[in-house]
């Protein structure tokens, strides 16, 4: 008697088929996915080659219970293709994909809130350093952050043991041997690999399709249109089928002089219509710091949450009103000691960063590019490994406070030495219990009284960082 595999819901269900067409081009040649049936429904997904005649599609199941699938393809042998499977409920830990739950909200596909605690750490995969990877693994899994930005492609910079593409001589103004109606197998085992354990760690993984950084090196930062589709639709094909990816269409779009806004919502649109699961999608601009920056216009259907760079948290009110998607400031410099102002800021004042962007409803991200300390460690945002700054334990202890207390009211009051501050209370739903919280030394002091409306006097005595929080008596 033949078992049933069996898929946990949200989980990754692969059907994979030898034998296929294997010469030729059989990535731009062979058309190959399937259909996935739960009772009436129907779920297309497309599939992709995956080297030497092997071929693979996936499903993320969302139902529990019997699916059946049968594949179709331009290839004889793999058409027609029938299975079937079972959905089993979720394994501790697994809520599903994160959703838009409202203008400033997220939440998983079970219902649980979701709060993005970001952090960016741009080639973690790229050098295929096994020891700095798992350090990077161990490193997020002590830390407070469920999210982090990756790229899928290299900079200029960059010497990779490989690329997405097959071919890796870089030589102005591109390198001819850099096959782009190809894929490299290998690269993507690993880079799908990564976003794997990541999943595993409840951790959520933005995956930068596009960026500016390549400057003709490589010759992937100006690619025709075709070309972009190509290696977003294998690129979806493959990754969409886990939980904990989003899309970030590209990172500072607009210093990519090569590709208009007409180009990013093609693509965005793109990445939209072909992912059967419709994880969350954004675009993230340049900036040059604190004198000017190019949002993008998030009023655009395909994209569902604004992904922000910007020096300044206190302005989200703003993004927030002119579009009623969440706000994540993904970007809002970096604590650290280099010489460029985004990659200089104490941990302090990446810290205030947090604290008002979350006070007035929006996300922050973090960043951290102290230089390099021995061989075997580097700047967080490009590499990973481990962190060296001041402000990670204090964003734990803002998780810790936001997520026991996602109905209380925050007010900051930033690196001001006030003695006091008047604070007006909500006019509706008290008395109110007042605490004074000091978001460095993380502490949280009540303060006396227990108030019903109006005004707070809250004592600051000339302290900096500090911050109340209003939640109702109990």
């Amino acid at each position: 008697m033949t078992r049933t595999a069996t898929v946990e819901r949200w989980g990754t269900f692969e059907l994979t088929l030898r034998g296929g067409p294997g010469t030729g081009n059989p990535y731009r040649d062979v058309e190959f996915g399937a259909d996935f049936r739960h009772g009436h429904r129907v779920v297309p997904a497309d599939g992709f080659h995956d080297g030497d005649g092997v071929y693979r599609v996936r499903l993320m199941p969302d139902r529990e219970g019997a699916w059946t699938y049968t594949t179709r393809s331009t290839a004889p042998e793999l058409d027609a293709v029938e299975g079937g499977f079972h959905c089993t409920p979720p394994g501790p830990g697994n809520h599903g994909p994160v959703r838009v739950a409202g203008p400033r909200t997220f939440r998983y596909a079970d219902g649980t809130p979701y709060l993005p605690f970001g952090t960016t750490c741009y080639h973690w995969t790229h050098d295929e350093d096994e020891k700095l990877e798992e350090d990077t693994l161990r490193t997020l899994a002590a830390s407070p952050f469920n999210k982090v930005r990756m790229c899928l492609l290299p900079t200029r910079a960059m010497n990779p043991p490989r690329l997405p593409f097959p071919g890796a001589t870089p030589g102005p103004p591109r390198p001819r041997d850099l096959d782009t109606t190809r894929f490299d197998p290998a690269f993507f085992a690993h880079f799908e690999r990564r976003v794997r354990d990541l999943r595993d760690l409840g951790v959520e993984a933005d995956v930068i399709l596009f960026h500016p950084y390549d400057q003709g090196h490589w010759g992937v930062d100006d690619m025709s249109r075709d070309e972009d589709l190509f290696l977003v639709r294998h690129v979806v094909a493959r990754l969409a089928a886990y939980r904990n990816v989003w899309w970030s269409i590209a990172n500072e779009y607009d210093f990519n002089t090569a590709k208009t806004v007409e180009d990013w919502n093609r693509i965005g649109q793109y990445v939209q219509r072909s992912d059967p699961y419709q994880h969350l999608r954004s675009i993230h601009n340049g900036t040059r710091m604190y004198e000017y920056e190019r949002i993008y216009d998030f009023r655009t259907p395909w994209t569902t949450h604004q992904s922000i760079q910007h020096w300044d948290a206190e302005l989200a009110p703003r993004w927030l009103e002119r579009v009623a998607k969440p706000v994540v400031i993904d970007e809002i410099g970096y604590e650290g000691i280099l010489g460029r102002r985004w990659g200089n800021l104490t941990g302090r004042a990446l810290l205030r960063q947090f604290w008002h962007g979350m006070a007035a409803g929006a996300y922050v991200g973090h960043g951290e590019c102290y230089p390099e300390q021995d061989e075997d460690d580097s700047a967080w945002i490009s590499r990973g490994g481990r962190l060296h700054g001041e402000s990670t334990p204090r964003i734990a202890f803002l998780r810790r406070l936001w997520e026991e207390s996602p109905d209380d009211v925050f007010v900051h009051f930033g690196d001001r030495r006030h003695r006091h501050r008047d604070v007006p209370l909500p006019k509706d739903g008290g008395p109110w219990a007042l605490d004074l919280i000091d978001t460095w030394n993380m502490t949280v002091t009540p303060l006396p009284g227990r108030p019903s409306g109006g005004t707070a006097r809250v004592p600051l005595d000339h302290r900096p960082d500090l911050a109340l929080r209003i939640r109702k008596a109990t």
